[in-house]
């Protein structure tokens, strides 16, 4: 199958060559021309324009996106609602929002253009593993497109699935990305409690090696963990400064929205926007209050 990739950072290169070596045919377009030139490197086809991508695919055409989130995404299904015709296929690979998924599939669909988002998970690890994918669209156009999610997924019958219809793919990204925070948060305050325990001593990369066989919390994302502590173990050079890329936030609104407790998830949030506060005006304040009801010492600068 002929596919067009629109968004080649390193994930995006990483599925298409993992689509080439799948069987399908690959035409990628980036405006960053070192983008362009890794795919091609990879064995791939790239155009510099997004006419020319449009031009280049047969119809009916089908367009896979892997562009940040918001304004951009916004762009680029307008600039694809100009050019694309009656029977070809979007397909929204990155981190939208759900809601921005229905309203772009309102926008299409005008024309006739069927509009697919698929959650994908698995990073940079997934040209050798595979991508999770949960599939949210018409029944008939994801069926139609099932050969790139095949070869795209840890196995043919594995690691992806429709989940629902338009919306429900980025839906479900998103509680699992929220999850996912509640667990970095677990693990990440377990070994802190290790590391502070002077009197044992303890080796934090041995104990993630030991709880990833048989252990009931293994994970990939203990594996991950692992891997981390045996190459860095004090986390020398790193910054105590945590980035999230807004599905966490997503999600702790809907839940809200749907009067769904979810403490874990949401002090997982928390933290990682405490994290960049490096000169905290709240905790100052806090000292401050203490001292005042109790002449409690303050801790100078």
């Amino acid at each position: 199958m002929q596919l067009g990739m629109i968004g080649l950072g390193k994930m995006g290169n990483f599925m298409a060559q993992r689509l080439m070596k799948g069987g399908h045919d690959v035409i990628g377009f980036d405006p960053n021309e070192k983008a362009r030139e890794a795919l091609a490197d990879a064995g791939g086809r790239s155009v510099d324009s997004l006419d020319k991508l449009v031009e280049a695919l047969q119809a009916p055409r089908a367009v896979w996106m892997m562009v940040p989130s918001g304004r951009i995404v916004d762009e680029t299904v307008a600039a694809l609602n100009d050019r694309l015709d009656k029977g070809d296929v979007v397909i929204d690979g990155g981190n939208s929002n759900y809601k921005d998924d229905q309203r772009h599939a309102g926008l299409l669909s005008a024309k006739g253009i069927d509009y697919v988002d698929c959650g994908t998970s698995g990073g940079v690890w997934g040209l050798k593993e595979g991508y999770s994918m949960m599939v949210g669209g018409d029944e008939k156009v994801v069926e139609r497109l099932k050969t790139i999610f095949e070869v795209l997924a840890p196995g043919k019958n594995k690691g992806w699935g429709r989940v629902g219809p338009v919306g429900a793919g980025h839906f479900v990204k998103m509680v699992h990305n929220g999850i996912e925070y509640g667990m970095m948060q677990a693990y990440a305050e377990g070994f802190s409690i290790f590391k502070h325990k002077d009197e044992f001593k303890l080796d934090l990369g041995q104990i993630a090696e030991i709880w990833r066989y048989g252990s009931v919390v293994r994970s990939w994302l203990l594996d991950l963990t692992a891997d981390a502590l045996q190459r860095n173990p004090e986390m020398e050079g790193l910054a105590p400064y945590v980035v999230d890329s807004g599905e966490g936030r997503w999600t702790v609104a809907e839940a809200i929205d749907l009067d769904v407790p979810a403490p874990i998830i949401t002090a997982s949030l928390i933290e990682r926007l405490r994290s960049r506060d490096t000169d905290s005006f709240s905790d100052k304040l806090l000292s401050a209050m203490r001292n005042e009801f109790g002449g409690h010492a303050m801790k100078k600068e």
